[in-house]
């Protein structure tokens, strides 16, 4: 039988309910929102901001257990940046083994959850055993985050990687060598993975291209085109722009800077996520924003590894399409990462409020700003289904404690600000994923044994 709620506030595309009724149906989906019960059974009550479930467009599961692990600078005259911090990141991604990869892609989406996100989009890259040789299985590490879904109840949207080089010009390092296939193993990788998706209502496979300096370009063009040609809507995700660095480097092979040549060559669209497009020039931002394709935005990983600061209050202006992800997990926390965004431009800028233009004489609230446009972009980017409290969409519900203290006093017009860029207490109390309630008053039924999984891997990986 299909079930309503009562929610006190609910968040909808053009404003909110209060109170607001859902009922969900059997299926896990959205089947009436209404500000009139209009309903013969019961109806249950739920207290404090309804909000759609957030998409996570990028995450590096496994990088969950290098965080706190790599804040040091090694050597007296270190230059420490991406680059230095990844060598650290190769050495842990060398050592997992299939059993750690669940454990600690478990508990990052356990987290997320915590915080409101509903499904993450994971750039798996890590497929081989260590050293480089194939397991048994070609998709035994897939499986693995897979399984870690299947066990917090996140949504999960896989994106395999393929990973050819050591960077634009550059032979395999030995410490990516677990990382790599040759384009018709890949795309073999990618079907394996999407038989999954039968038997897993919130499990969708999409693919990703590492990047211009990992891939060479014949193979970006030809893994885009046979991918395309058997799934037209086939989510593409790529690192793009994330450094000067990379788009000095990969200007210097292919005369063109890394989205300029992809508008140029590789179609984009809004099929298209182009992740880290931190150092876009004027003509790259003018053309990713008409284009359609998704910015994927990961502003704490971006910080944290020093890259540089997104061209926000212009690409969103240009009607640019952007989300938000977690990558590194330095930050599960989806306010910490929108925090993050607006809060750094504001710096850069010094001036408030960057995002937030009034629009007929009406007020806009950076924090409603902020969460709707990352809600339509990180939905776009992973086709999970939900991005929406509205008929027909996956029922991916978040309930905000309106008695936390970053809400209390709070009605729904300046909610989403006080939680974005109020304080700094959680106020996610329920979350539910395709009509299921996933954590509920706080708790989650595995995470004592998703803890202690994780604690075990971190203990042996530490030996």
């Amino acid at each position: 039988m299909p079930t309503t709620y009562k929610i006190e506030h609910l968040h909808q595309p053009e404003g909110w309910l209060s109170p607001g009724y859902l009922e969900v149906d059997d299926r896990g989906a959205i089947a009436r929102v209404s500000a009139d019960p209009a309903v013969t059974g019961d109806v249950l009550t739920l207290p404090g901001f309804g909000i759609p479930g957030l998409s996570n467009l990028h995450s590096h599961a496994f990088q969950r257990a290098l965080v706190g692990r790599a804040e040091y600078v090694a050597g007296e005259h270190a230059v420490d940046n991406l680059w230095t911090w990844r060598e650290q990141m190769y050495r842990l991604a060398d050592r997992l083994l299939p059993e750690d990869y669940e454990a600690i892609g478990a508990l990052a989406y356990l987290e997320m959850l915590q915080f409101g996100f509903t499904s993450v989009c994971e750039f798996h890259y890590v497929h081989h055993r260590p050293g480089g040789g194939t397991y048994d299985n070609p998709a035994e590490m897939s499986d693995r985050l897979i399984a870690a879904a299947d066990r917090t109840g996140i949504g999960l949207t896989m994106l395999p990687v393929l990973y050819e080089r050591g960077g634009s010009g550059k032979p395999l390092e030995n410490t990516q060598r677990r990382f790599v296939h040759f384009v018709d193993e890949y795309l073999a990788l990618v079907e394996r993975v999407r038989a999954h998706c039968t038997s897993r209502p919130t499990l969708r496979v999409g693919a990703a291209l590492h990047s211009l300096r990992a891939v060479e370009p014949r193979a970006v063009l030809t893994a885009s085109a046979d991918l395309r040609a058997n799934d037209p809507r086939v989510r593409l995700h790529i690192h793009v722009s994330e450094t000067t660095h990379e788009v000095a480097a990969v200007q210097a092979e292919l005369g063109a800077r890394p989205v300029q040549w992809l508008l140029d060559n590789a179609g984009l669209d809004e099929n298209w996520c182009l992740v880290h497009a931190t150092h876009l020039d004027e003509s790259e931002l003018a053309g990713a924003a008409a284009s359609g394709a998704v910015a994927g935005l990961c502003p704490v990983t971006e910080a944290t590894l020093g890259d540089g600061i997104f061209a926000l209050v212009e690409y969103h202006a240009a009607k640019g399409r952007w989300g938000i992800g977690t990558d590194s997990q330095s930050s599960t926390s989806i306010a910490g990462e929108l925090k993050m965004l607006e809060c750094g431009k504001r710096l850069e800028l010094r001036r408030r409020n960057v995002i937030a233009v009034p629009d007929s004489g009406q007020d806009s609230h950076s924090g409603r700003v902020l969460f709707d446009s990352a809600l339509a972009g990180g939905e776009q980017a992973s086709g999970q289904g939900g991005g929406a409290l509205v008929p027909g969409r996956r029922a991916d519900l978040v309930i905000l404690d309106a008695d936390s203290n970053p809400l209390l006093g709070h009605g729904p017009r300046t909610a989403l600000d006080a939680w974005i860029l109020g304080g700094t207490q959680n106020p996610v109390r329920h979350v539910m994923v395709g009509g299921k309630w996933i954590v509920y008053d706080r708790q989650h039924p595995e995470e004592a044994a998703i803890r202690a999984a994780y604690r075990k891997s971190m203990a042996r990986l530490e030996d």
